[in-house]
């Protein structure tokens, strides 16, 4: 029987696009870890999208999971036959443009078929401890990943 992994995800982006950071809270039984990272120049979505490829990364066998976000973008993609429907049309989206962030997709693509994920969307700077708690930890990745004359700068 496969194990029941808790994950919550959380992406930030200073001026999107600009540097950004992801953060993850994960829970088995009765431990929790948390990881984060940090891109010096990405967009939100591709934050939010780090953050549960980077979460499902950890895990070291396949699990089912239930996978928090406040994210519709990565939520709406599997709940919504999004992925299937790009998956179909060579991904292009319903504009015949190419869909962004193929290659985070393909990746989250790829790592959903290896765990059992319920994708579970939570409303975003609420109420929801933990989900404060990962946009807590990629705001923290940007601030401590900032450059030091970003201060200066600041100051004049």
């Amino acid at each position: 029987m496969k194990k029941l992994v808790e994950i919550y995800t959380d992406g930030a982006c200073s001026n999107n696009p600009g540097p950004g950071g992801w953060g993850a809270v994960l829970f088995y039984s009765k431990t929790k870890k948390e990881i984060s990272g940090y891109s010096e120049q990405t967009t939100n979505n591709q934050m939010e999208l780090s953050a549960a490829i980077n979460a499902l990364k950890a895990l070291n066998q396949p699990c089912n999971v239930k996978l928090y976000s406040d994210s519709a973008y990565v939520v709406n993609a599997f709940k919504m036959g999004w992925i299937e429907q790009w998956r179909v049309n060579n991904f292009k989206g319903a504009n015949n443009k190419e869909v962004l962030n193929i290659d985070l997709w393909k990746e989250l693509i790829y790592l959903s078929n290896y765990h059992n994920i319920e994708w579970i969307k939570v409303k975003g700077h609420s109420d929801n401890e933990f989900n404060n708690r990962c946009d807590e930890l990629a705001r923290n990745e940007i601030e401590k990943n900032r450059p030091k004359n970003d201060d200066k700068q600041k100051k004049e």
